[in-house]
């Protein structure tokens, strides 16, 4: 076993396997400690940029210019809190979240758990295969069907990545982040948006018309992404931290720094999306078939929105800054896969193999949607598969509050009282505006329906007895007593069972899967 000296982090073989190696942090406390927890935030940060982020974030400049733009803000902020919860989770317990529903619920209610997170990885991957396929379309004139069957190329490429280790693989990651960052802040520069506009989209608050709640949904759904916190919770567990107070507060604070970095990157590339969607959709001189696109924005149409940046390399440049995010969110959706699986039914599959079968999944109904709806259908099915993801949020964001209030306490009593304030009240906003939606969206469709009045009601108690007993499962995870945690702030740097080198965590984040149990 490698060891660390005091002058930094050092990668440590766990198994004697070269590419077996995790990345340890010195027990001394330096500000150098910091570039051992780069790499978790930015791969996580993917999931806020995606093509499902691309796609709501046109659609939201084009149709109501900046007025969305303080949805972005409290997403991410609400992000950054979350995410940072969830990073916690695995750093103070050893265990990522999906490890700690399946020793904190009875089998009935975690495989419904297991079974509500695979429904969300298939929903997260099906804006990463929509828009791979229409970089395929802009780079190579592939139709748009044929492109969604070529997305499944993208595991070869995922493999071939993961041979070298996490570290490059995070490095690429965040080269990519800033990739898709420099352009879009080079178009915003070029399509100069009102910046008292955009001041004001981003700190007043407006949702003018339910179609304006229904895509601010959408952008929510497409920000907070409910694998993501499994992800996260996860993917710091590939650092072997010093386990003392000092040590795992440490951890705590550079995670929470880390994480504020790669999310300002992903909120300043979704404001610069919206406002030069904005700022081109609503311009005084644009043309009648530019103003066409804008009415029915998608991905496949908005390469013009940097014509004046690069001329006719505009479609191209988009394509490649697209490829280059739906490839890296399947790196992270491949991750979160394995993690839910493994955590939820002690289960492992190759990655290739978890990738394969995923991909398949979201293959079908965008191959549904590409051959009957084409271009424009597609990118329906993007919103629609981020709204989705909102609503599915609860099932992931109730357990990690509920866990992290009943087994993280550090600090004072004070501070720890009013974090778990403010996430229960962000979580609680999040959930209301959800169930908001669907009540009144539903009831709408009821009232404005032109079937018999035998089917309205039909419908109606079918629907809203689903409604029922969604508020009822989300109703159960919170008011439902977690068991008590023992001591797991150690004030030693002695190890304990859970708390020793994550060998699978390891393991899967270098493409292998183990059949040991490391619990």
């Amino acid at each position: 076993m490698a060891m660390a000296d005091a002058s930094g982090p050092q990668l440590i073989s766990t198994t004697g396997d070269a590419d077996s190696d995790q990345i340890i942090v010195p027990e001394n406390k330096s500000w150098k400690n910091f570039f051992a927890y780069l790499g978790p935030g930015f791969l996580v940060s993917i999931a806020y940029i995606d093509p499902g982020n691309f796609e709501t974030d046109l659609q939201a400049g084009a149709q109501y210019k900046y007025e969305l733009l303080w949805i972005i803000l409290v997403a991410s902020c609400a992000g950054l809190v979350i995410q940072s919860l969830a990073a916690n989770l695995g750093v103070v317990t050893g265990k990522h979240l999906a490890e700690h529903c399946r020793a904190e619920y009875s089998k009935v209610p975690n495989f419904l758990l297991w079974v509500v997170a695979e429904i969300a990885i298939v929903a997260c991957d099906i804006p990463e295969v929509i828009g791979t396929a229409f970089a395929l379309n802009m780079l190579f004139s592939i139709p748009i069907w044929i492109g969604v069957l070529l997305t499944g190329l993208s595991t070869l490429m995922l493999l071939a990545l993961q041979q070298y280790g996490v570290r490059k693989l995070e490095f690429l990651v965040a080269f990519l982040v800033f990739t898709i960052a420099i352009c879009f802040v080079i178009e915003l520069h070029y399509s100069k948006p009102d910046a008292g506009e955009v001041l004001h989209g981003l700190f007043v608050p407006q949702l003018k018309g339910n179609g304006a709640t229904g895509l601010a949904i959408s952008l929510l759904g497409a920000m907070v992404m409910p694998h993501n916190l499994f992800l996260h919770s996860a993917l710091v567990l590939s650092r072997k931290i010093p386990r003392s107070s000092t040590g795992i507060k440490e951890a705590c604070r550079f995670y929470l720094i880390e994480s504020g970095l790669a999310l300002m990157v992903a909120f300043l590339i979704n404001v610069s999306v919206i406002s030069v969607s904005g700022a081109v959709c609503n311009a005084s001189d644009l043309t009648p078939e530019d103003r066409a696109k804008c009415e029915d924005l998608d991905l496949n149409k908005a390469s013009f929105l940097l014509r004046n940046v690069v001329g006719k390399w505009s479609s191209k440049l988009f394509a490649i800054a697209l490829l280059a995010s739906g490839q890296s969110s399947t790196i992270t959706g491949t991750y979160a896969g394995q993690y839910i699986m493994q955590g939820f039914l002690d289960l492992r599959l190759v990655p290739w193999l978890r990738n394969f079968l995923t991909r398949c999944l979201a293959i079908i109904p965008s191959l549904i949607v590409a051959l009957i709806g084409g271009s424009a259908g597609a990118g329906k099915l993007i919103i629609i598969a981020s709204m989705i993801l909102s609503f599915e949020l609860p099932f992931a964001l109730v357990p990690l509050l509920k866990f992290t209030s009943c087994k993280i306490k550090m600090g004072s009593h004070v501070n720890h009282m009013a974090i778990s304030a403010l996430t229960w009240v962000i979580g609680g906003l999040i959930m209301g505006i959800n169930i908001y939606y669907i009540v009144s969206s539903f009831t709408k469709l009821l009232i404005h329906s032109h079937m018999k009045h035998v089917l309205v009601v039909f419908c109606g108690i079918l629907g809203f007895s689903g409604i029922a007993i969604y508020l009822a499962s989300i109703a159960y995870l919170v008011f439902r007593k977690n068991g008590e945690a023992g001591p797991l702030l150690a004030s030693t740097n002695s190890q304990t069972v859970e708390t020793l080198p994550r060998q699978d965590i390891v393991d899967m984040q270098f493409g292998k899967a183990s059949t040991s149990n490391a619990d």
